[in-house]
């Protein structure tokens, strides 16, 4: 029989979770999965659960070990709350790094798997920028004696240093060079992963009627315009710039525009931005939820002015839906929005006054938000956005073993 375990604890049948006839898979293996929490509308989530499904689908077991989860348990997945606590995060992550390497020796795994920074990873999925560089030169020098910083200083050179076995699965090119300066990785650990965007956020045929059926029950008039901004982290994905933005709409285009921001955050200070700036009415704020592809379908318009984002996963899933993109340039995949035509990219250093003249351009030239609209669809058709989950599960069940098998 094959570790696969029901969320009750009880064993699946080896027929039913490892079909190894069909898969040609020379050796199956206990695959570990560590992340500090699941929840479902995290963009990092999403990723972790897209690629150890993709494991499990090759017939490998799947054990993850997290602080905390949020949601259904997939069929087979053994999940494992790690029992720590402490009165700071870092702590509580340096204890979490303990507890399984602990639980590890006593039920090994061929392969430990890392959608965060710790030690003693096989493969690490490189979700977050370069804590190093981050620490150097947006923080005070007295930053780096601190007991945070010495943690994540810590954890992530036992991911980067050069002696380090860890493989790199990287998802963005912007962050490499930081982390080559600062630790002098060698370059045949990363490994460049295409994005992973999953298929259903496509415009689907029904399309059009998705689309009035959602402006119906938002109550949008045939001349009322949505903004929509999609991501957990309010204030690093730069809700505060859209509100700004939208406030200064000339008053008529002002009146007949609406955002919604969907994300798991704590909206208070973004709801009281909005009142401040004469925009209660106009503004909605939703906790995450599981319906995205209506609102890609129903908006005009994506806005994600971000101060820093690794990828930008909603902006590609934004362009295969068919939505225009405002995005700032330091997302990972801004780059994406011009190679598709699908919108345009506020230029670093950021300005509100740029994206101020943007965002009105592009309300109010519906023409041209059509011409986006049809390019971003055909791009979608032949671009090589789907892949993530694959290629990182071809890299984590390779032969040789990495580190610590």
């Amino acid at each position: 029989k094959c570790p696969g375990f029901l969320p009750s604890g009880r064993k699946l049948p080896a027929r039913r979770y490892c079909p190894v006839g069909t898969l040609g898979v020379s050796r199956l293996m206990q695959l570990a999965f560590c992340l500090y929490k699941y929840f479902p509308f995290g963009g990092l989530q999403r990723d972790f659960l897209r690629i150890a499904l993709a494991c499990q689908a090759r017939g490998h077991a799947i054990r993850v070990y997290t602080l905390s989860w949020q949601g259904e348990v997939p069929l087979g997945f053994e999940v494992v709350t790690v029992p720590v606590r402490a009165l700071t995060n870092a702590r509580r992550y340096e204890k979490f790094s303990a507890w399984v390497g602990r639980d590890l020796a006593q039920r090994p795994a061929q392969r430990v798997v890392g959608f965060n920074k710790m030690p003693g990873l096989d493969v690490y999925f490189a979700a977050d920028p370069c804590y190093e560089e981050k620490a150097q030169t947006l923080r005070n020098p007295l930053y780096r004696l601190s007991g945070r910083y010495r943690h994540f200083a810590a954890h992530e050179r036992a991911v980067f240093a050069p002696d380090s076995r860890t493989e790199i699965l990287m998802i963005s090119q912007v962050q490499q060079p930081f982390f080559e300066k600062h630790y002098a990785t060698p370059t045949s650990r990363f490994h460049l992963l295409p994005p992973g965007i999953a298929r259903d956020r496509r415009a689907p045929p029904e399309a059009p009627a998705i689309r009035a059926a959602f402006r119906a029950e938002f109550g949008l008039a045939d001349d009322a315009l949505l903004l929509l901004q999609i991501g957990s982290g309010f204030k690093t994905k730069g809700l505060d710039r859209s509100l700004q933005a939208l406030a200064h709409l000339p008053a008529d285009l002002r009146e007949r525009t609406r955002l919604i921001a969907i994300g798991q955050d704590e909206p208070s200070q973004f709801q009281r931005m909005a009142a401040g700036l004469g925009l209660a009415g106009q503004v909605e704020i939703l906790a995450g939820r599981d319906d995205i592809p209506r609102f890609l379908l129903g908006a005009d318009l994506l806005v994600h002015p971000a101060y820093n984002d690794n990828t930008g996963t909603v902006l590609l899933e934004a362009l295969v839906a068919g939505l225009p993109v405002l995005c700032s340039a330091v997302c990972g995949y801004a780059h994406y929005i011009d190679e598709a035509a699908g919108g345009r990219v506020i230029p670093e250093p950021f300005a509100q006054a740029t994206m101020d003249g943007f965002l009105q351009k592009m309300l109010v030239d519906r023409t041209q938000r059509a011409v986006w609209q049809q390019n971003a669809l055909a791009w979608a058709e032949s671009a090589d956005i789907y892949s993530n989950a694959e290629r990182a599960a071809d890299i984590i069940i390779k032969d040789p073993p990495c580190a610590t098998s």
